[in-house]
């Protein structure tokens, strides 16, 4: 309903040209990052080479469960079809980012042809993404204890043995993401809006803390949507960029692909050549698109692109079972840093960004209202502009 509400709102109220230049450079733009980080990945395995030495056996068990995972997911004909929706209300209740995403273009395109007399659909709309954001409120508050048991059960179930004999790749791993967060992200962002990385993160402090909580960049979806609109970007490239990009921009998941992928053929005593890395950066460019932002998806998909790649190395898998929990957590905060520097950059691409507004956000002087997370001044504007139609 989040995505639904806020794609709708923002094709409802634009033409279809500038709806599609702002997807054209979203998707550019996902393209060309995924296979920046998929890369560093790989950089960073072959100088650290973490699962070097390491003789863990693997567990068959676990690597066949994930095999059923990864072949219930089809190939990419099968997610280009599951893209289309059995019904209109399915794709709102099946928990498919893209195609709530189809869906709500479809309406939005179908309202902005109606021209004025589609304007009380877009106030109903509005008033129900109003209401999903209270709802959610609600529900965040408790998600942290579900997050607890969670965890608890994992470092019991493999001790903290388990943990501490593969600390050396969570170590890379982790160092990885931070790099390529503040570095290589951090770069362009200042390079291409004059943003800084550190103020973009502290804005975004608190939905860091919902995503270690739940380790889940999911959990965070409402809340990035409502701060890029508080900051300045246009709500119709934020409900295009941001839905999009939770699908096709996992700059974290691509880190983990390869560097995991290395790992496990290090440590099962089979290491992959050069011209192996390669074909496996080729064929991760196309695993890591569509895997979901929700916890545990980043390791259904890299049993998916082991099983095609080098189905022997499949049973290693489960070598990382154990520790996914933790590495899902920089996964998570790695890629909704990626779409909330996407965000922004495609904004400023588009001219559909306010700077004046964003650097005035971002040095605290107009605060973002975390109790209701809906920004008052934006639907106080709105409200005026609807007045001012109708008469």
């Amino acid at each position: 309903p989040v995505i639904f509400c806020t794609v709708v709102l923002g094709i409802g109220k634009i033409r279809a040209a500038a709806v599609g230049k702002v997807g054209g450079l979203a998707l550019g733009y996902f393209l060309v990052m995924s296979t920046v980080a998929l890369g560093i990945g790989l950089l960073v395995g072959n100088i650290i080479a973490p699962g070097t030495g390491l003789d863990i056996p693997s567990d068959p068990s676990k690597g066949a469960e994930l095999a059923g995972e990864a072949a219930a997911k089809g190939g990419p004909m099968d997610f280009i079809s599951d893209i289309i929706p059995t019904t209109l209300f399915s794709s709102l209740t099946k928990g498919n980012v893209l195609q709530a995403l189809v869906v709500a273009l479809l309406v939005g395109f179908g309202i902005q042809t109606l021209g004025p007399t589609g304007e009380p659909l877009l106030r109903g709309v509005e008033l129900l993404q109003k209401l999903v954001f209270r709802i959610l409120f609600g529900v965040l508050w408790v998600a942290p204890i579900g997050a607890f048991g969670a965890m608890a059960e994992v470092v019991g179930a493999t001790g903290f043995d388990a943990v501490v004999q593969l600390g050396v790749l969570m170590a890379a791993f982790y160092l990885t993401c931070v790099i390529f967060v503040f570095g290589v992200l951090g770069a362009i962002l200042w390079t291409v809006s004059r943003v800084s990385i550190f103020k973009l993160a502290r804005y975004l402090a608190r939905e860091y803390l919902l995503i270690l909580a739940t380790s889940s960049s999911e959990s965070a979806l409402p809340r990035l949507i409502a701060k890029m609109e508080h900051a300045g970007v246009e709500p119709a490239t934020v409900g295009i960029v941001v839905p999009t990009g939770y699908s096709f921009n996992l700059d974290g998941t691509a880190i983990y692909l390869t560097m995991a992928s290395l790992f496990i053929a290090d440590a099962l005593g089979d290491p992959l050549s050069i011209p192996e890395q390669l074909g496996l950066l080729a064929f991760m460019i196309l695993a890591s698109k569509g895997a979901a932002g929700v916890t545990g998806a980043g390791l259904a998909t890299l049993a998916a692109g082991v099983q095609a790649h080098r189905p022997e190395l499949l049973n290693g898998v489960g070598i990382i079972v154990g520790i996914d929990r933790f590495m899902s957590e920089a996964r998570a905060l790695t890629n909704f840093s990626g779409n909330a520097v996407a965000t922004v950059l495609v904004g400023s691409w588009t001219k559909s960004v306010d700077h004046h507004q964003m650097q005035c956000v971002l040095d605290g002087e107009r605060p973002f209202d975390e109790t209701t997370m809906i920004d008052d001044e934006a639907a106080e504007e709105s409200t005026d502009e609807h007045e001012a139609a109708d008469r």
